[in-house]
């Protein structure tokens, strides 16, 4: 993978699209008997493991190997399959294989420390959680805005925290690309969004008519938010949050680089649906897939005519 320069050269590493777009789903993927999407729900065991005092760099790797894992597995993950009789070593083979199925395109040292996080996972214990957490969660993004337009809607929403977490995977992936340090895009990822724990999110035309209110108003509830955290992390926090404004730094632009992959990937998959074909369902995807009983299936769906 070549490494962006500044002013030469490609703004962002192609091949890894087919990655991130894949892994954005895990923003929409639930399960029985867990609250939230996996991206929410990894969100929250970040932010567990930061606050219960594991070293950043650890979480990132973690949460990103994680996620990759998840991009095929879904909720097939360490807990449920130790749950259902696999030994560490096989559960580690098994996520081993989820992540090596989708991070052909990733960094190769960077794919190293990801298989090493799954084969040897943390033993963290997990902190509370900061009230922000939830509260992200619960928090729905604007969805389409311009200023002097009217918004676009589309349903369902994503939340505050399936962003972050994304933001903060995509930052991790492309780090590599933009010779960045992968825990700082990291942390400040996963505490961009802080005052929207509190600050309903109108988007950018909200933004835009609260003038000079704006920025003051986003500091206060921003600082609600690291007044949650020990003093600590507040200030590790802090120190990440620094490369947000703009991007002058390696950390900066592979932060804002993730954070607007993501933001337009959101609306392609809307997209994506509205124009899905049964071709694609039936031909591509084989929806009625090989097994004993798929000619039988072929012939009910012909005489049916379905679709």
């Amino acid at each position: 993978m070549t490494a962006q320069t500044e002013g030469a050269g490609p703004a962002a590493p192609l091949a890894l699209r087919a990655l991130l777009v894949e892994v954005n789903d895990l923003k929409r993927v639930h399960s029985a008997g867990r609250t939230g999407s996996i991206a929410e729900r990894l969100f929250a065991q970040g932010w567990g493991a930061l606050t219960g005092g594991a070293p950043p760099e650890a979480v990132a790797l973690d949460i990103t190997a994680k996620a990759l894992a998840a991009a095929r597995l879904c909720d097939l993950d360490a807990a449920f399959l130790a749950s259902a009789g696999l030994d560490e070593a096989a559960v580690a083979e098994v996520l081993v294989s989820g992540l090596d199925a989708v991070a052909g395109s990733v960094d190769p040292a960077l794919r190293d420390r990801l298989r090493a996080a799954l084969r040897q996972p943390a033993t963290s214990v997990q902190g509370p959680l900061p009230g922000f957490v939830a509260a992200l969660a619960h928090q729905p993004r604007a969805g389409v805005t311009c200023p002097g337009k009217p918004r676009i809607l589309l349903e369902p929403p994503e939340n505050h925290a399936e962003h972050c977490l994304m933001v903060a995977v995509y930052g991790v992936v492309l780090s590599p690309f933009y010779r960045a340090d992968p825990t700082q895009v990291f942390l400040a990822a996963m505490a961009h969004h802080f005052h929207n724990a509190a600050m309903p999110d109108a988007g950018f035309t909200g933004e835009m008519l609260l003038g000079d209110h704006l920025l003051p108003i986003m500091a206060r509830t921003t600082q609600w938010a690291l007044d949650e955290l020990d003093p600590a992390l507040r200030e590790t926090m802090e120190r990440a949050r620094a490369i947000l404004p703009d991007d002058a730094t390696a950390e900066g632009r592979a932060f804002h680089a993730a954070d607007c992959i993501d933001r337009v990937l959101q609306i392609a998959q809307h997209l994506q649906a509205a124009s899905l074909t049964m071709g694609t369902v039936l031909d591509d995807m084989e929806l009625v897939h090989a097994g004993p009983v798929k000619s039988f299936h072929d012939r009910v769906l012909a005489d049916m005519r379905i679709p």
